[in-house]
């Protein structure tokens, strides 16, 4: 067995966290810099959701890897990982998960499992793999590295087009090499990113 790097992205600045939002004009400039970053990566393969704003950030990246393969998973896909008991969270992320559907509380967590039994392995041969996805769906990669009680997916949060990287060994051992990496954006005047997320956005 080899070793796994997986390269974690949540996709550039949107004009919406809907299905139908697209990146901003930011967004595709914050793409541009991280393939810019990437650029060399050997990596085995980009997988992206099939949302436009992950599809989008995938292509522009996609432009700085030429031979790379871009593949849609429906299991990236926006989603809410776990439906954990309420008496259990502090209660600004209790608050949150009262005004998520009860479908989408349904329907996610199996998506997530199987997101993470699908891409969170190692692989026959040492292999690098980039994800770009949303910020859900990788704050739930980050908490099963961290071994992070199950709703600690809330409260990881990934700015636009920041990296994180997490190794899985051949021995199985999960390691966290760099989280919510944003060295390759600009800041404005004060230092502040452009683009940054509502605490819990996706």
């Amino acid at each position: 067995m080899g070793t796994k790097l997986l390269y974690l992205v949540r996709h550039g600045e949107a004009n919406g966290d809907d299905k139908r939002s697209e990146l901003t004009e930011t967004g595709r400039h914050q793409a541009v810099l991280l393939g810019e970053r990437l650029r060399g990566v050997p990596f085995t393969g980009i997988h992206h959701s099939p949302l436009a704003r992950a599809a989008q950030t995938a292509e522009i990246v996609g432009e700085a890897l030429p031979g790379v393969e871009l593949s849609s998973s429906k299991l990236l896909d926006d989603c809410v990982p776990s439906s954990p008991e309420r008496e259990l969270l502090p209660p600004r992320f209790a608050a949150f998960l009262d005004t998520i559907s009860p479908r989408e509380l349904e329907e996610g967590p199996p998506q997530a499992a199987a997101a993470l039994e699908y891409f969170a392995r190692t692989s026959e041969t040492d292999a690098r793999e980039l994800v770009i996805s949303h910020n859900f769906v990788l704050g739930w990669f980050i908490r099963d590295a961290l071994d992070a009680p199950s709703w600690r997916w809330m409260g990881l949060n990934q700015h636009n087009c920041a990296l994180t990287v997490i190794r899985y060994a051949a021995d199985g051992v999960r390691t966290l090499l760099t989280f919510n990496d944003v060295g390759h954006l600009p800041t404005d005047g004060a230092g502040q990113l452009p683009g940054r997320a509502p605490p819990l956005g996706s």
